[in-house]
């Protein structure tokens, strides 16, 4: 796998979580934060999606894989950089906010709140299921020109639909990166499990609504 690929993965996530995090310690409105996550991943994708796919969520790079759109050594080798990328913004949203300003916030970990383990489980399956349903039908089948922001508005439609009841990860790096700094691991397999669940049933229905077989693309696609 080449170096600039990873990197480009590596540097879009981090933007997501620093971005994302930075909002949230601001004390954004619910506005803002959607914005905030969804600009992050619009720029970052017009900007790097022609290095790596700008993918920077490991679901979606695991949904491409499902759907034959990207082979699976790519996918398992994109993951951790999307990883290490998470990590490395909320040490950088740390070092920005400084402590109390991330404590105050639970360094930016979703959560759930209000709802029940399986109600949140269900909101990330639900709205990373439209996340990946948009990325596979704009980003890839139409190879739309404003793919990069479409996708990033759908990450704006799903934070303002679940965000105050699970923190609207829709990433398991979102997730991971600031548990790992901020040491608060409560219900993290949700937002593996949730979004894992739902790239597959987005992956599933944007092939059937093509008419189309998992299938492997040409290599220039990867």
């Amino acid at each position: 796998m080449s170096p600039q690929k990873l990197t480009a993965e590596l540097i879009g996530t981090f933007a997501l979580v620093f971005a994302g995090l930075l909002a949230i310690s601001n004390n954004a409105t619910l506005l803002g934060v959607a914005f905030a996550h969804g600009l992050a991943i619009a720029v970052m994708a017009m900007a790097l999606g022609t290095v790596s796919g700008g993918q920077f969520n490991p679901a979606v790079s695991v949904a491409l894989s499902l759907s034959g759109h990207q082979d699976w050594r790519t996918t398992l080798s994109f993951i951790p950089a999307q990883l290490i990328g998470a990590a490395l913004g909320a040490l950088a949203a740390l070092g920005v906010a400084g402590p109390a300003r991330m404590q105050a916030i639970g360094y930016g970990t979703p959560a759930l709140n209000g709802v029940t383990l399986g109600g949140g489980l269900l909101a990330e399956v639900i709205t990373t299921a439209f996340l990946v349903l948009v990325v596979v039908k704009v980003a890839i089948h139409q190879r739309h020109v404003l793919g990069g922001l479409i996708v990033g508005l759908t990450i704006v439609m799903d934070i303002l639909a679940t965000g105050p009841l699970t923190g609207a990860a829709m990433n398991p790096a979102r997730a991971f990166g600031p548990a790992l700094i901020g040491g608060n691991w409560a219900d993290q397999w949700v937002y593996w499990a949730g979004p894992l669940l739902g790239a597959a049933i987005g992956a599933g229905v944007a092939a059937f609504t093509e008419g189309l077989t998992p299938r492997r693309v040409p290599e220039q696609l990867n």
